[in-house]
């Protein structure tokens, strides 16, 4: 399925067959016959399971200048950063072969070029080896955290400029991964409001998913996490310990609940450790 906006419709084309049970990995379909750790169980031949499952994909490794908040630098993917792209690719249509899901060909992606060079390579691998169209389609809500006025600075130079502004006190100490704390300069965010805005992307997105398909989003790893913790897949403690890899797809089916309230259930895809002194977000 994927998304006219001058004419708000929605059209869906046809990829593979294959579906594992809801909360395993994909796991190989026969017509008749599910196999899930060794045991058979038994399917009803045709019947539709009304599966929605969406990827989230951070984008390839990129040239991140050393101590620099991720936040909204603009610089582009590098030579690994290409290849991860392509990477993702290969793997997004092993899943959805072998899980039986639909690809809708629109991805969508932050308007941060490193965000945007991954889905148009994603994409681009998607048409050449899918034989359909893919293209990407961009949206500010799916963007990092902002630092507003002191983005592309240094935490350094940005904790200088506190120290130095009699308005404002030093910033406590692990303020970056703090996701409520929000720099006191015009245009900032805290994470916990990135991800608030780039979960109520993922709602209105799988509202309009037709069942037995796969979204693709291509975005950011702190925004992502801190999305993921409003939606209830992860818990404040988690979100400081895990992180995403570089073109990795995470991948979560969406379950509709009896309130009409959608549920995320992780079923495919490795969160990794966080480390002490990773990227900065």
């Amino acid at each position: 399925m994927f998304r006219d906006a001058s004419k708000n419709a929605y059209t869906t084309p046809v990829v593979t067959h294959a579906s594992p049970r809801r909360g395993q990995d994909p796991v190989c379909v026969t017509a008749q016959t599910l196999h899930v750790e060794g045991r058979c169980c038994f399917v009803t031949v045709g019947k539709a399971l009304g599966r929605r499952v969406v990827a989230l994909i951070r984008h390839g490794e990129y040239a991140q200048p050393t101590g620099v908040p991720s936040a909204h630098l603009p610089y582009g993917l590098t030579e690994r950063g290409r290849q991860q792209a392509g990477d993702a690719a290969r793997s997004v249509l092993d899943f959805a072969g072998r899980s039986g899901l639909r690809l809708q060909p629109s991805v969508d992606c932050s308007r941060l070029r490193r965000a945007w060079e991954t889905a148009t390579l994603l994409a681009r691998g998607l048409t050449e080896q899918a034989g359909q169209q893919f293209s990407c389609q961009e949206f500010d809500d799916l963007a990092e955290r902002s630092v507003g006025a002191v983005a592309n600075l240094s935490v350094e130079a940005i904790e200088a400029i506190l120290g130095e502004d009699p308005r404002y006190s030093v910033p406590p100490s692990g303020w970056k991964r703090d996701a409520d704390y929000r720099l006191p300069f015009q245009g900032c965010e805290t994470l916990a409001e990135a991800g608030s805005r780039v979960a109520q992307h993922l709602r209105s997105t799988v509202a309009m998913l037709d069942e037995e398909t796969l979204k693709l989003l291509v975005g950011h790893g702190g925004a992502f996490r801190h999305a993921a913790r409003e939606l209830g897949i992860l818990s404040p403690t988690q979100v400081a310990s895990l992180s995403m890899g570089y073109g990795v797809p995470l991948y979560f089916e969406v379950e509709r609940l009896q309130n009409g309230a959608d549920r995320f259930i992780h079923i495919a895809g490795d969160w990794r450790q966080r480390s002490s002194g990773g990227a900065i977000d």
